[in-house]
């Protein structure tokens, strides 16, 4: 099969551009990959085919004319959209060209029963993707979308560099325990609580050594800085910004902790696993209780449950066989579970069912 992936991102290199990537570099050992994107950052990272597009808005007539261009020059069997704009173009594009439209739906939405949402979710997509169980019973709740269009297909993680970086993890020298949080720095992501619990939990025991690396940016920056300096914890809580190479970070972190309010299924969380991290997590909408399973291989908070966080971190520092046993198991929970070969299968072949059907 042919695949075009779509991404109209503009503000940098996220799970959701990694996840997409990785799956097309992936599928391109069997099947002809291009990909149409919107910003240099996300276009550096592909090795395959590529078209930069200005993706404007739903109808830009522009972005569809050269998308046409592209389905038709390479082939094209199925298209793949990333992002909500993409959705409504690769919508239109399928109809015009008489392909397959497959959304790759990686967060949790609320979709009302709308005219608009029937358009694009029900007549112009063939099938969707998510990456977890929770938001594809949402898609078939809302009435409109049938079960078999939908498939849940996780997250790929790139193993073969994850255990590059995870060969490299050494015994920690000290006592001193590092903790850390990725993503953009915006309410959804809730890293004030997380520092807010972190001051909390220094509060707990006189003495304790521990610090906390968020990596990100975003436009909380300021008012995350501002708390660090009220709560006085310039020594101990970073913002150092966003990393093009997380894993040298994780692989020297004991503990990561996710605070978003909603997220699908972060890909942060799962490589920071892998990596050797015992994970907390809020539960962030549902996706995460698939991975997570409480007390075995992580530890699952309500949103925005400060006090709960910190006795969690208390605890990981003053039983650090705890924190171990807890991170080989989160390790053995994704090593199978996310390997990329497996998910670009599950990829390949429901675009198979739904291009035959």
């Amino acid at each position: 099969m042919n695949f075009l992936f779509l991404n109209s991102a503009s503000r940098g290199w996220g799970g959701n551009e990694k996840s997409i990537i990785l799956a097309a570099e992936q599928l391109s050992a069997h099947h002809g990959i291009t990909l149409a994107y919107r910003s240099e950052e996300i276009g550096k990272h592909a090795s395959f085919t590529k078209y930069q597009l200005p993706f404007r808005f739903e109808g830009d007539l522009y972005t569809i004319a050269h998308l046409v261009s592209i389905v038709r020059k390479h082939r094209i069997d199925v298209i793949i959209p990333s992002k909500r704009k993409d959705y409504v173009l690769a919508g239109i594009v399928s109809r015009l060209c008489g392909i397959s439209n497959i959304i790759w739906l990686g967060a949790l939405r609320e979709l009302k029963n709308s005219w608009i949402n029937r358009l694009v979710y029900g007549t112009l997509a063939d099938g969707i993707i998510v990456n977890a169980d929770c938001i594809r019973q949402k898609l078939i709740g809302t009435g409109f979308i049938a079960p078999e269009k939908t498939r849940v297909v996780f997250y790929g993680l790139d193993t073969r560099a994850l255990d590059l970086y995870r060969k490299k993890r050494a015994e920690k020298s000290g006592k001193e325990m590092l903790i850390t949080a990725a993503g953009r720095l915006d309410k959804n992501k809730n890293h004030a609580a997380l520092i807010r619990a972190f001051s909390r939990f220094l509060a707990m025991r006189p003495g304790i050594e521990a610090k906390l690396q968020i990596l990100g940016e975003g436009p909380e920056r300021s008012d995350l800085q501002k708390l660090i300096t009220q709560l006085g914890l310039e020594d101990r809580v970073a913002l150092p910004g966003f990393s093009h190479n997380p894993y040298q970070e994780l692989v020297k972190s004991d503990v990561f902790v996710m605070t978003s309010v909603t997220e699908g299924l972060s890909i942060a969380l799962l490589e920071a696993m892998y990596l050797g991290n015992a994970p907390i997590s809020t539960l962030a909408g549902g996706g995460v209780m698939e991975i997570i399973e409480n007390g075995y291989n992580g530890f699952l908070i309500q949103n925005g449950d400060e006090i709960a966080l910190a006795s969690l971190l208390l605890k990981f520092n003053l039983e650090p066989d705890l924190r171990q046993r807890i991170a080989e198991s989160a390790w053995k929970s994704v090593a199978h579970k996310y390997a990329a070969e497996r998910i670009t299968r599950e990829i390949a072949d429901f675009c198979q069912e739904v291009r035959q059907d």
